[in-house]
């Protein structure tokens, strides 16, 4: 599931122009996500190399924080369940690429945990003002959580965003990502707190409205 690379290790878009992309809007669900060269903790990385296989990408708002610290634990620990869903996992934020290196070192003698994700470096800030995970007027990452769920075709499929001081659930990332691809096809549903191999719901159907529960049918 390793994405290729590229040979540019500066991050790029198909603009480079900052005016350009504060003007920008931010990408919405069923949107192309935008495609990006950068430098990572794995190597040069694009967005598009991902293709494929479903992809998690998310902004963390500093290296060595607490909570950032223990949700990049919680991914690392959950790294094979993910995988196991054909997901790819990719942080960044607007530190150099140095302190995330040695952020996941100090997490690994830390925690005992490797890190086995790329993590992107961002200092010019375009990449995460792109996505709508930076304030137009913020001069770093600290304002929010941003998770863009992306679907093997690059299409935006969900995005969730958290503030500085709550820790997002990576259990309730992989029930996204799971639920996701179970609903792809339109012809099922997820219910609330639906989780992996539970029962579905049905597409409303008003042919049925005989039965008192049309509105509102499990395929069970």
């Amino acid at each position: 599931m390793a994405p290729s690379t590229v040979g540019n290790a500066k991050a790029i878009l198909e603009m480079s122009d900052l005016d350009s992309v504060r003007r920008r809007p931010a990408p919405r669900m069923g949107d192309v996500a935008p495609d990006f060269e950068a430098r990572s903790t794995r190597g040069p990385i694009r967005l598009s190399g991902f293709r494929g296989h479903w992809l998690v990408f998310f902004s963390h708002p500093a290296d060595f924080t607490p909570v950032c610290t223990t949700e990049f634990v919680g991914f690392a620990k959950a790294y094979d369940r993910f995988a196991a869903l054909d997901c790819a996992l990719l942080g960044l934020s607007v530190d150099s690429l140095y302190s995330h290196l040695a952020w996941t070192r100090a997490i690994r003698d830390v925690f005992d945990i490797e890190v086995p994700f790329p993590v992107v470096e961002d200092p010019s800030m375009v990449v995460g003002r792109t996505y709508g995970m930076i304030d137009e007027g913020a001069t770093d990452t600290a304002g929010v959580r941003a998770t863009y769920f992306i679907d093997p075709e690059g299409i935006i499929r969900a995005i969730t965003y958290y503030p500085l001081t709550v820790g997002r659930s990576v259990e309730e990332i992989l029930r996204m990502v799971a639920a996701l691809q179970v609903t792809h096809s339109g012809t099922r549903l997820a219910p609330a707190d639906w989780k992996q191999k539970q029962p579905l719901l049905l597409p409303v159907d008003e042919t049925a409205q005989r039965e008192a529960n049309w509105f509102c049918r499990s395929e069970a």
